[in-house]
């Protein structure tokens, strides 16, 4: 199949002046021409300029997106994660509240990456990491313990290389304005790169304004917020972020259990369902 330089700018929701300039400051222009010597687009010159659309809407530069699209898209390798059984989630589980309480941070981050690299982030967290944490935030604990844990885990999930291949930024993730907690976002953006696609994470307390300005700007497919408590979940602008923005909006934490939202927001239970809805809207 060929297109003529107005369908591509139909297609890709650019006009056809953009294109012009595009193909004669960046070389991303058609590859054909017609015995008339019309300029003809091919498939393999249209998912260029689809990448290029994607990387500049992300708020890169044109010059560096151009090099950026240009690129082959290069496929991760699978990778061969092995199931955690009860046992070993058990074993897991000791070694790590071992080396916590020991304040042990060289062994809590190796046994952390070890698990994450045998079995996956999902695996590791829902098997061991939050089963750990629950029991370390108990009273009486020690905060040190907690806090030294929850670095070592971070550190671990941020070892997890990030997806290089240009597209659609497919999920933001943000705290809600207040909300400090960030791990269960990083074991969200981690298993994302597992799945090699592309996530941002603002961190900890965003202001409203700051989310919503960010979400115009990004662009996200979803948009996934995290709050602990009901109090930190109420300050997010939900109903204008799903007036306002194309991008789906999801809610996750405790916080939201009994904070009402709008009906086009989705809650993901689980890091398992937040990573199926991210990946149904690639």
């Amino acid at each position: 199949m060929t297109y003529t330089p107005r369908a591509v700018a139909a297609m890709l929701g650019v006009s056809p002046v953009t294109l012009r300039t595009w193909d004669q400051r960046y070389g991303l222009g058609p590859s054909g021409r017609t015995e008339g010597g019309h300029r003809r687009y091919r498939d393999t010159d249209v998912e260029v300029l689809r990448r290029m659309v994607a990387l500049t809407g992300q708020g890169i530069a044109p010059a560096a997106a151009a090099e950026l699209a240009r690129r082959e898209p290069v496929p991760r390798p699978a990778r061969s994660a092995s199931l955690l059984g009860d046992e070993a989630a058990d074993a897991a589980r000791r070694g790590f509240l071992t080396a916590a309480r020991r304040l042990d941070e060289p062994l809590m981050l190796d046994l952390a990456a070890k698990l994450i690299t045998d079995h996956g982030v999902v695996a590791a967290w829902e098997s061991v990491f939050v089963p750990c944490l629950v029991e370390l935030g108990e009273p009486g604990r020690g905060v040190e313990i907690e806090h030294l844990a929850s670095s070592s885990l971070l550190h671990a999930l941020r070892g997890v290389p990030r997806s290089s291949t240009p597209g659609v930024l497919a999920a933001l993730l943000s705290c809600a304005p207040d909300e400090q907690h960030v791990l269960a976002l990083e074991a969200l953006g981690a298993a994302l790169s597992e799945k090699d696609v592309l996530w941002r994470n603002l961190g900890a307390r965003v202001p409203a304004r700051a989310l919503c300005d960010a979400v115009a700007r990004l662009r996200p497919s979803v948009t996934v917020i995290w709050a602990h408590r009901a109090d930190l979940a109420g300050q997010v602008p939900l109903r204008e972020l799903a007036e306002k923005s194309d991008a789906l909006i999801a809610v996750a934490g405790p916080g939201w259990t009994s904070v009402p939202v709008p009906s086009s927001v989705r809650r993901p239970g689980t890091l398992a369902e937040a990573i199926d809805l991210v990946l149904s809207r690639c």
